[in-house]
């Protein structure tokens, strides 16, 4: 007799479920704003008088509350909808946006209010990344997870290649409040967007607090989670401190400034972008090596830059690096949403964050201190073989190979 059990049916892709493409939208809307809002506050400060130190106080007012409170919106995003959480997010970002765009346009914007609108944005942002990176589990099937991952960077890859242009057209032509007001509008459609998802809450008897100590041993209970999260600490930090901070720097005194500066950020964009496109094609089994791996191709550009390169090879080593930064993002996503319960993501979520977001601050005070005792190439090259050796350091951990595609 012939067997009568049928296959399972296949789960749609992402595209094909609603809540993905709603989703999606949501992003691009407010990724365009936020492609345009660095340069649009730039200008806000200098239009007010500001300087250097000015914008240091701002762009400070912005990281800080991402650091404290990524934790809290990790714990949240297990507890409560993580749709609601997010259209909340994007809500409280459009409010601070909405105020600091009418603050410029009436001139009446100072230091303390344009870091006040920026305090409120980065705690927006830290309740938004731990409740985004579960949703897109609760949304989509696991053997999906990896395209779906993708498909969210592939415009927002795109709109940082053009929206930094554009940006600085609006702001050219009718100032910083047209680009920031654009950025309040496009947090508010997200919002819009979100409210219509409706993902379900997470049951739970539980306090916050006891989650939060629930969360912080499973994350000392995971090693490839936490060593995975030390490391890429090092990694970003020596990335920032050798492209972000001494890159300019070493293009204005090597290069030719600001054209050629802007030349190596358009080819890591582009970078990101075919990275995204490789992801959609390439599906590794083994997606935790692949993701410590291809986050070592940061290690190139301070290495060209460090070693007084032709700027066609600074060039072909951002683009790779930006292939492999695109690549090591998304499998590490991937890796997470398979591996990690949906019960717990958030806080897994926001403690692999807060180590990240760390590294900022840690990477430019570092810098600051080695600038005083060597030459800014030196210090490149340092943070080029700081990358190496935290890769390696990393591939030594026996559970980055038993970490694999779900």
């Amino acid at each position: 007799m012939e067997s009568t059990v049928e296959a399972p049916a296949a789960r749609p892709t992402p595209l094909r479920v609603p809540a993905f493409r709603r989703f999606a939208l949501a992003t691009l809307v407010s990724a365009t704003g936020s492609a345009m809002a660095p340069l649009a506050l730039a200008y806000a400060v200098i239009g007010q008088g500001g300087g250097a130190g000015s914008l240091g106080v701002v762009l400070a007012a912005n990281s800080v509350p991402t650091i404290v409170f990524t934790v809290a919106g990790g714990v949240l995003a297990d507890r409560l909808s993580r749709s609601r959480i997010l259209f909340l997010s994007n809500l409280l970002a459009a409010a601070a946006q909405g105020v600091l765009a009418t603050l410029v346009a009436t001139g009446h914007a100072t230091t303390v209010s344009i870091a006040g609108c920026g305090f409120v944005s980065g705690i927006a942002t830290a309740f938004t990344a731990p409740a985004a990176t579960g949703a897109v589990a609760q949304i989509v099937a696991a053997e999906h997870l990896q395209r779906a991952n993708a498909l969210l960077r592939l415009p927002s890859n795109a709109v940082k290649v053009l929206g930094p242009v554009a940006g600085g057209v609006i702001v050219a032509v009718g100032g910083p409040a047209w680009a920031l007001s654009w950025d309040a509008l496009s947090f508010l459609v997200a919002a819009l967007l979100l409210l219509g998802l409706r993902l379900s809450a997470p049951v739970t008897t539980s306090s916050a607090l006891a989650d939060l100590r629930a969360g912080w041993s499973g994350f000392r209970s995971r090693t490839w989670l936490w060593t995975y999260t030390a490391a890429g600490t090092v990694v970003v930090a020596a990335w920032l401190a050798g492209f972000q901070l001494l890159g300019p720097v070493i293009a204005a005194e090597r290069y030719s400034g600001a054209r050629s500066w802007g030349l190596v950020q358009g080819a890591f964009a582009f970078g990101l972008l075919a990275g995204t496109v490789v992801c959609l094609r390439w599906k590794p089994y083994r997606l935790l090596a692949v993701a410590v791996i291809t986050g070592a191709g940061l290690c190139l550009p301070p290495a060209a830059l460090g070693l007084g390169l032709a700027l066609p090879w600074v060039l072909l080593a951002t683009v790779l690096a930006g292939v492999g930064l695109d690549v090591a993002i998304v499998s590490w996503n991937t890796v997470l949403q398979q591996q990690v319960p949906q019960e717990e993501l958030g806080r897994m979520s926001s403690f692999n964050g807060v180590g990240e977001r760390i590294a900022v601050p840690l990477g430019y005070l570092v810098t600051a201190l080695a600038a005083h005792a060597w030459a800014d190439r030196t210090v490149l090259l340092v943070c080029a073989g700081a990358i190496v050796a935290t890769t390696i350091l990393n591939l030594c951990v026996r559970d980055v190979y038993r970490v694999n595609r779900a």
